[in-house]
């Protein structure tokens, strides 16, 4: 009997402080609330885009080419906050929105947050800022969205940089992912980690492969977290990790033949390298740059050797072979660090 009354009480205790933590949240992040401790505030625009307020950054002369920077799942912009001028300053219109669900960009209920979704987005900013063309550079979930938009709206891409992309549905089967796409149980457990600052630094360690440092910093921590502690970040949450559906970029990866650079963390956790062989054997014009000493974002942990090869892509003054055939095991050692004090591989050979 007690054994009883011991677990009927653990559950009165654990909806008890469910409700508590739900009733807490805000929700939605509000701009103006934050604008004084954001990241480049003074270059944040917001623009309707079929009826969704959509927050983006953009900077540089509005006659150069234009680069497209698309965050990832659980992210905002902000991944992108060490390489947006510095790509802006090398001559280019740099875009940076936060997708549907995310960032300060609304979260609608009824919207139906789908990759398919997020790249008609993408291709409505770019409508709404009368930009015929762009390259798109898509980091992980973002990564998706770029290859939808090269597959759907083929004549509206430059170029395609893909950063770890997301290329199958293999992500969302990670341990905590499973649990959350349960139904009810998701419901319940999603804002539970979503608010919690002990799981993202847990997820701050999992992400990136170096140790202590301004990667870990509280203000990165809180700049990451910010925007998912709100009601809306977390059914937004739910519903896109229910509607995931990447199979078809990998199945129809042949059908891309846009110039496209594959940029990987030799160390990444959540789109390990192997991920990196299927897109190289299928498109026609892919190349790969490994990152030595590197997770799942080398924007954020490599700055400046980012946007530098970046720039050299969209330049057409990278020296980087073209993909190897079906002989090449990822991930060798195809880029080694020369000179040792650079995390970039670009020992090329002809």
């Amino acid at each position: 009997m007690k054994k009883r009354y011991l677990i009927a009480g653990s559950y009165v205790s654990l909806g008890a402080a469910l409700w508590w933590k739900l009733s807490r949240r805000d929700e939605d992040v509000a701009f103006d609330e934050y604008k004084d401790v954001l990241h480049h505030v003074e270059h944040s625009k917001f623009a309707t885009i079929d009826g969704v307020r959509v927050h983006y950054q953009e900077a540089g002369d509005v006659n150069a080419p234009t680069i497209v920077l698309i965050h990832g799942f659980t992210a905002s912009n902000f991944v992108w906050r060490d390489v947006f001028l510095p790509l802006a300053d090398a001559g280019y219109r740099v875009i940076a929105p936060d997708i549907i669900g995310f960032g300060f960009t609304e979260k609608p209920r009824g919207h139906e947050y789908t990759i398919d979704a997020q790249a008609r987005m993408i291709i409505g900013l770019l409508d709404e800022l009368k930009i015929d063309r762009a390259t798109l550079v898509g980091s992980s979930y973002g990564g998706a969205i770029a290859c939808v938009c090269a597959l759907d709206f083929a004549e509206r891409i430059e170029k395609l940089v893909l950063v770890s992309p997301v290329t199958n549905d293999a992500v969302k089967n990670q341990k905590l992912l499973r649990l959350a796409r349960v139904p009810l149980m998701g419901d319940a457990l999603s804002p539970l980690m979503l608010g919690s600052k002990t799981l993202m630094r847990f997820r701050m360690k999992k992400v990136y492969a170096r140790g202590a440092g301004p990667l870990h910093s509280v203000e990165r921590m809180e700049a990451h977290h910010r925007p998912l502690r709100t009601a809306a970040a977390q059914r937004a949450f739910m519903k896109i990790l229910r509607r995931w559906s990447a199979n078809r970029i990998e199945e129809q990866a042949a059908n891309i033949t846009h110039p496209t650079l594959l940029v990987w963390g030799e160390k990444d956790l959540d789109v390990p390298l192997k991920n990196a062989a299927p897109m190289l054997e299928r498109m026609p014009n892919a190349r790969l740059v490994v990152f030595k000493n590197c997770g799942h974002l080398p924007q954020e942990e490599f700055a400046p050797d980012f946007a530098k090869l970046v720039v050299e892509y969209c330049e057409d003054r990278l020296n980087v072979p073209l993909a190897p055939d079906e002989s090449f095991n990822v991930p060798s050692s195809m880029f080694n660090i020369a000179p040792a004090t650079s995390p970039l591989n670009l020992e090329l050979g002809t």
